[in-house]
This record gives structure tokens, C-alpha cells and sequence, in this order.
């Protein structure tokens, strides 16, 4: 790998750790970008997984102000996340490479219709007769959803921030901001789970993870910075345009 590879899979690797924090979807920018540069899709996509593990844990950190309150909730849908996400890294393993495929441009269709239609299902279900005694809880089916958007992120994981977005959007009453805190603490989970489980039995490129890690660390930095600025309505629009993107390349 020469030097000019070497850079650019690093500001890849920035690049796709900016985006994962304020939505998601860098696979998108990572994935392309090593098989431009001859390596096997399995090979890059492990790798990726493994590599952009440090960037979600630098969104993490940038977010940790939106994070506190949260504890319960946090450890609930991790819990539910690193579940899904080990079903998929072993889908990834045993299941012929697209097989999974063929349901990834509905998972990333569904995830943008859920966010754009969020505002008004949300102020439909605050418009229903409530208890005023009754403690505000998430809706019942918020962790079995995050199990399996951590399926998805486990198997590939390119927008999976746009359906974890989705789901939280809906299924629970906070700001835009403390979900998308709650997202970025959920895909780090799901890849690095993941990572693990390809790093002991997968064929992984290891220049790569260390470039795209190098990389994801600052873009994590950046993205929190950012994302923490965009008010809710910007943020919603930011994250439906990855989605529609994500969705336009996967139809190609």
C-alpha cells in the first residue's frame, strides 16, 4: 500500500466517522473506497467494522453530555443491540454474500419513512387520552427493533444510524439530540461486537483497520461538535438525505 492509498483511506476513515456520529452511513464512504483499492469485499468489510469501532467510541464521548439520564435506557437497547449485532457478524460468516443483500435497501427505506414521519406519529400518540399519573416509559417494541437494526449493522451496517434514528424517533420521547446521543453509543456496540467476531475468524486487513481507526477518531470529534449544533429540524433533514442516498446506491 502505497502512501497516497495509505491517506486517502485514512480521510476515509475521517470522513465515515464525521458521519456516523451526526447520522450515519460512512460505511458507505469506507466500504467503497477499499474495494477501489483491490481489497476482497469480505476482507473490506471486516476490516471496516473493526476499524470504524475507535470512531464510535470518539462520537460517544462527544455526546456524553446527551447521555446523562439515560443510563437505564442505554443499557436496556445495548444489550438488545450486542445480541443483534452477533447474530449478524454470524450471518455475515456463514450465509452466501447476498443473501442478506437483497433486504437492505427495504431496512434503509423503512428507517428513512419512520424518521421523516417521526413529528407526526409523535404528535399523534401525544394527542391520545393519557393517565397523568402513569410514568412515561419507551414503547414496548423500541428493543426488540434495536435487536434487529443491530442484525443489520452486525451483517454491513452502512445506515444503520438512519433506522436506529427511526425507531428511537418514534418509540421515544427525547430531544433529537440525546437520541442521536443513544444511536452512537448503540452502533458501537453493534461493531464492536462485530469486530470481535470477525477479528478471531475472519481475514482482516489490519493497515486498514488501523488507517480507518486513525481516521474515525477525529471524524468522531468533528461530527459531535457539529451534530450537537444542528437544531432538530436540520438534523432530521440531514439524516433522510444520507438515507436516500444510502437507499440510491444500494439500487444501482
Amino acid at each position: 500500500m502505497g502512501p497516497l492509498e495509505a491517506a486517502a483511506i485514512a480521510l476515509a476513515g475521517m470522513a465515515a466517522g464525521t458521519i456516523n456520529t451526526v447520522v450515519g452511513s460512512g460505511t458507505l464512504i469506507t466500504f467503497p473506497t477499499l474495494l477501489a483499492f483491490g481489497v476482497p469485499p469480505v476482507t473490506a468489510n471486516a476490516s471496516n467494522t473493526i476499524g470504524l469501532v475507535p470512531g464510535s467510541i470518539s462520537g460517544a464521548v462527544g455526546y456524553r453530555r446527551e447521555l446523562v439520564g439515560q443510563r437505564a435506557r442505554v443499557l436496556r437497547l445495548g444489550a438488545a443491540s450486542l445480541l443483534g449485532g452477533i447474530v449478524g457478524a454470524v450471518l455475515l460468516l456463514v450465509l452466501p454474500p447476498d443473501a442478506f443483500e437483497t433486504i437492505v435497501p427495504v431496512l434503509i427505506g423503512v428507517g428513512v419513512v419512520l424518521v421523516a414521519a417521526g413529528p407526526r406519529i409523535s404528535r399523534w400518540v401525544a394527542s391520545r387520552p393519557r393517565d397523568p399519573d402513569a410514568v412515561r416509559r419507551d414503547a414496548w417494541w423500541v428493543t426488540p427493533a434495536s435487536g434487529l437494526s443491530g442484525v443489520y449493522g452486525g451483517y454491513f451496517g452502512a445506515a444503520q444510524g438512519v433506522i436506529l434514528m427511526g425507531i428511537l424517533g418514534i418509540g421515544v420521547e427525547e430531544s433529537m439530540q440525546r437520541l442521536n446521543a443513544v444511536k452512537n453509543v448503540l452502533a458501537g456496540l453493534v461493531n464492536a461486537v462485530a469486530g470481535l467476531i470477525f477479528a478471531v475468524v475472519a481475514d482482516i486487513d489490519w493497515w486498514v483497520v488501523l488507517l480507518i481507526g486513525l481516521g474515525a477518531i477525529v471524524g468522531g470529534q468533528i461530527g459531535a461538535t457539529v451534530g450537537r449544533r444542528l437544531p432538530p429540524t436540520v438534523l432530521r433533514v440531514v439524516i433522510i438525505v444520507v438515507g436516500l442516498v444510502a437507499l440510491a446506491s444500494f439500487l444501482r
